[in-house]
């Protein structure tokens, strides 16, 4: 009977240590690292492109006769606007507001932007040296161009869009700001010997308001790096600029940069 005893209680002994042994094991869960955020908080950025438009506004012609002694000399002059490509290039310094689908961004947009203002003209004379006389009629091109040099200085309000895995980021907005600009000078160019008969060898300046609309898009490669392309609708409000009955020279930039984040 004793050696019953302990056999059985040998038995209960292996039992109670293998339902122990066999208990599950609880792990503990391990959430999983929550998904880059691009474009976030601070930045800067460069850029540069093409000034590729300015309205100079449209074609002018201005005719008019006159009669003295019974002589008769009409003029027309025929003023046409000549709008050659320009460059820009400079700097932005901005932030990012928020983490979400759309993200409000203020930024300083500062630049340097030089494009050549020119224009070609006709004028056609028609003399009659008195009534019943032969008409003697005469034609002279040439145009006037000079190259201006100017810095912007603007303050863009900005949306920007964050979609799905965020790397693709359009965005639109506005600025207002300042400008200065300086001519170089102006040249009247002959036509038909090329020669620069009148070169003033320098210009004004002038400082007055400046504002923009922007739209662009980034694309990420990483959450910190960022390439873009962008357009501006650039318009210099000045009293010494006269273009289609404005006060204004509307011109249009296309350009592409970098942009770097900080966070």
């Amino acid at each position: 009977m004793k050696k019953f005893s302990v056999s059985v209680s040998f038995l209960l002994g292996l039992v109670t240590v293998s339902l122990q042994a066999g208990e599950p094991v609880a792990y503990k869960q391990v959430a999983p690292p929550p998904p880059p955020l691009y474009g976030t908080g601070f930045y800067g950025a460069i850029d540069a492109g093409a000034n590729v438009f300015q309205n100079l506004g449209d074609t002018r012609t201005f005719d008019d006769s006159f009669t003295e002694f019974g002589a008769r000399l009409d003029v027309d002059l025929k003023i046409e606007p000549n709008n050659e490509v320009g460059v820009f290039g400079g700097i932005k310094l901005g932030y990012v507001f928020g983490t979400g689908v759309i993200r409000p961004t203020i930024e300083g947009d500062f630049f340097y932007n030089g494009f050549r203002p020119g224009w070609d003209a006709t004028l056609n004379t028609a003399f009659t040296p008195c009534q019943g006389c032969a008409t003697f009629t005469g034609s002279a091109n040439g145009n006037v161009n000079t190259w201006v040099n100017s810095g912007a200085f603007l303050v863009n309000f900005i949306l920007r869009f964050a979609p799905g895995n965020q790397r693709f980021q359009p965005y639109a907005g506005a600025g207002v700001g300042i400008y200065y600009a300086e001519s170089a000078g102006t040249e009247v160019v002959n036509p038909v010997t090329g020669t620069v008969p009148i070169n003033t060898g320098g210009g004004q300046s002038h400082a007055d308001l400046a504002w923009q609309v922007v739209a662009g898009s980034d694309y990420f490669f990483t959450p910190n790096i960022s390439a873009f392309i962008e357009y501006h609708y650039l318009d210099y409000t000045s009293t010494q600029i006269d273009t289609n009955e404005s006060r204004d020279l509307g011109q249009h930039l296309v350009g592409a940069g970098v942009r770097f984040f900080f966070h």
